[in-house]
């Protein structure tokens, strides 16, 4: 959060920067120089860089951010934008009071792609109770033109929503409707700051006077259809079934925000501010300090420790996961700082006991990006018409790769004590040689296991101790000394994409794995192997007391891809898994595959490109005895494709075909493109069954390249050609499944967009 202005236009009473304990803002400049939001920017780059970061976030703040001008914004944004770009995707916010927005200044924040929140109470009488002018007047009018012009077409993407302060004195129904007329894609609903040394104002000394407020809101969202993200009912609401809460106030996600000030000095989070005079400061500065030494400090590292954090009262309570003790400001007392319950405790058990018991007869919905705000411009939109180029692509493939990590960590945290060691080796690995422990975490079937060992989370079934294998593979990868006891699964070893040894007793149990960069020494019971590479892991080792499998590799395309035929989760697609294919066999595969790139290149040379850089795998599935084509995809197999041998153009559309499914499932995990409510059935062209929602999707979108590929066939074949009926056939199945789908009912705004684009391209 970088504090651009520290003055503001209005002087709302309830703000925790001008109005409570810490008075710092008072000898702070005015405004952010530009040597400072430079310094700041180079910091946060060397931390997305050193980190491997695919996003980082940076939120504009006050002060009023406004108050800076147009010309002093934009060179702000610029810098921002200029230095942070290169390192990481950089998601650009800013909060506002709204009162100084111009079509100037909205024009400036789509150029630079900055999603504003606007601050306000409710309606008029409710927002003047606290957000006024220093000389009394209302600020209310102002405050609605500005959001008025963020529900403009051209200014609706760059709204992000409202952020409302509750007043118990305001009727929660009126600032319901009030917010709600405004359109907002979220609501933000903040708790007043207060501690139990300034306690919060409970009129008439009800216990839980702030539950009863926002239950009273909850219940009308709810019979309204829930038409916008309201952030704390879908924090609990997430949180009561393991998620993540996605903001400070409730759960007990680790803290990931600090601020810096108007002189480059870091903070820890603003809203500290409220405890006592210095409690955010941390003594550190942009020009003097890293990211890294400020998230060490002991009160950041505090935030981010989870369960162990919290007051023993706390940890004691049995809402605690969904609570996570409330925001840490909050827990303020005299004597004994912030080791207390939130001032709000009371509230907070009553608002989750009571939301847990309305959720109990429906599912709790997970909060998504329905609009497809959150991708980068022109990604959807590219996608959706067939063009997915190599940078979509990568940007897909890092998207993948950070889900895999976040799901090693909850295997890690929930999986069974054989996970230990895997994650200690890993996690050192990740410091001394990130790339390897990439590689490594890329390979397609890793994220398949960590799914089926979440899946089946406290049962050791030899799948939480394959995180070892993993870390081992990364430190093979590495070249890199380490020990570690990794599973033997009938007498097999296997470390994924690099290979598999097998030893003499076919026994399962562990075995002891010691790498060095020259050789691999394997201790099993009174068994011993060893495989020296003379100094080079890709070359076939010398091996002694045991049988070597080198992961192996086809040429496609100018690169290679991953012939994966030893992996112990490969076996996830739609048709059993061959096992490991002769060296003639595979040698006939590379000819396949070779000539099906050559026909890729060939039939859609628009999606060579994205192929090309996206393919990771192909795992060799079992022949139909009848000679029927078999492919498949995977969904937790992100670029790695099931085929059953044939011949190269055969092949080509298979792989066009299933890549196309992995591109859709992986834009799937970013965005949703319809509602998971819907349970309605579609009738498609190419099956005699209805199909479900998501089936009809990925079937229309996987038939939009196929049919671009008969198309190119078929003007070189001729109208009265097979591949001209191909065409047709596809065509007319793509675009009426298209129809169907916009039909429905069941899209999302970006679904609408997206098969929108699918129906633009297959009629042009």
């Amino acid at each position: 959060m970088l504090k651009v202005h520290s003055r503001c236009d209005l002087a709302c009473d309830h703000c925790y920067v001008y109005e409570h304990a810490d008075q710092s803002w008072r000898d702070r400049p005015l405004f952010m120089d530009l040597a400072t939001v430079e310094a700041a920017a180079g910091r946060i780059a060397d931390h997305a860089t050193a980190h491997r970061l695919t996003a980082v976030s940076v939120v504009l703040h006050g002060g009023e951010p406004l108050l800076l001008g147009p010309r002093r914004m934009r060179e702000v944004l610029q810098a921002l934008r200029g230095r942070i770009e290169p390192a990481s995707r950089l998601d650009l916010r800013m909060q506002s009071n709204g009162v100084r927005l111009s079509e100037e200044y909205c024009d400036l924040f789509v150029e630079y792609d900055v999603q504003v929140g606007i601050s306000l109470d409710g309606d008029r009488a409710a927002n003047d109770r606290h957000r006024r002018f220093a000389h009394g007047g209302s600020s209310h009018a102002q405050v609605r033109r500005g959001l008025g012009m963020l529900r403009r077409e051209a200014y609706r993407r760059q709204f992000a929503g409202i952020l409302c302060t509750i007043d118990l004195a305001n009727d929660p129904i009126a600032v319901y409707e009030a917010l709600r007329a405004e359109e907002p894609p979220r609501i933000d609903l903040l708790l007043p700051h207060a501690t139990w040394a300034q306690p919060p104002r409970r009129p008439d000394g009800r216990p839980t006077p702030y539950a009863q407020w926002l239950l009273a809101v909850h219940d009308r969202w709810t019979a309204d259809g829930r038409p916008m993200s309201i952030r704390l009912f879908d924090s609990l609401r997430s949180t009561a079934t393991g998620g993540h809460s996605g903001n400070e106030w409730v759960g007990l996600d680790p803290a990931d925000l600090v601020v810096v000030e108007t002189d480059g000095t870091w903070e820890q989070v603003d809203s500290l501010k409220t405890a006592y005079a210095g409690a955010p400061a941390t003594g550190l500065s942009v020009f003097t300090h890293s990211v890294d030494e400020v998230s060490v400090l002991p009160g950041i590292a505090r935030r981010q420790t989870g369960l162990d954090g919290l007051a023993a009262e706390c940890r004691a309570c049995p809402v605690v996961r969904q609570c996570g003790g409330g925001l840490f400001a909050h827990r303020y007392r005299e004597g004994s700082g912030f080791d207390n319950p939130s001032a709000y405790c009371a509230d907070l058990k009553e608002l989750i006991v009571s939301l847990n018991a309305r959720m109990t007869a429906e599912p709790a919905p997970v909060p998504v990006d329905g609009d497809g705000a959150d991708l980068p411009d022109g990604l959807l939109d590219r996608i959706g018409s067939g063009h997915t180029d190599a940078h979509a692509v990568r940007f897909l493939a890092d998207s993948q790769l950070a889900i895999t990590r976040a799901l090693l960590v909850a295997v890690a945290d929930s999986g069974p004590a054989s996970t230990r060691a895997g994650w200690e080796l890993l996690a050192r690995l990740d410091q001394e040689a990130p790339e390897a422990v990439d590689a490594a975490l890329r390979h397609p079937y890793v994220r398949v296991w960590a799914v089926d060992a979440l899946r089946h989370a406290g049962v050791d079934r030899g799948a939480g101790s394959h995180l070892s294998c993993v870390a081992a593979a990364a430190a093979v990868r590495a070249g890199v000394r380490a020990q570690i006891e990794v599973p033997v699964r009938v007498g097999v070893i296997h470390l994924p994409s690099v290979g598999a040894v097998a030893l003499p007793n076919p026994a399962t149990g562990t075995a002891t794995l010691t790498v060095t960069p020259e050789s691999w020494t394997i201790r099993h019971g009174a068994e011993r192997a060893r495989l020296v590479f003379d100094g080079d892991p890709a070359r076939d080792p010398q091996v002694v007391g045991a049988r070597w499998q080198a992961s192996r590799r086809l040429a496609f395309g100018g690169t290679t891809i991953l012939f994966e035929d030893l992996d112990p989760f490969r076996d996830c697609h739609d048709w059993k898994a061959a096992e490991r294919v002769s060296a003639p066999e595979f040698a006939a595969w590379g000819e396949a595959v070779a000539r099906a790139w050559a026909a890729i290149e060939a039939d859609v040379p628009h999606q060579a490109a994205g192929v090309r850089a996206g393919l990771r795998a192909v795992v060799p599935l079992v022949d139909d005895p009848t000679g029927t084509m078999r492919s498949s995809t995977a969904r937790q197999a992100f670029a790695s494709v099931g085929l059953a041998r044939a011949d190269g153009p055969a092949t080509a559309v298979m792989i066009v075909h299933e890549f196309q499914h992995s591109v859709l499932g992986a834009l799937l995990d970013l965005c949703d493109l319809f509602t998971p409510e819907h349970t309605g059935r579609l009738s498609v062209g190419w099956r005699n069954d209805p199909r479900p929602i998501e089936g009809v999707l990925q079937g229309t979108y996987a038939h939009l390249a196929i049919t671009d590929i008969w198309r190119q066939r078929a003007r070189r074949a001729g109208a009265d050609s097979v591949a001209h009926e191909r065409h047709q056939q596809y065509r007319a199945w793509t675009a009426d499944a298209a129809d169907a789908l916009l039909g429905s009912g069941a899209l999302t705004p970006a679904g609408e967009r997206f098969v929108g684009r699918i129906a633009e391209a297959l009629a042009s």
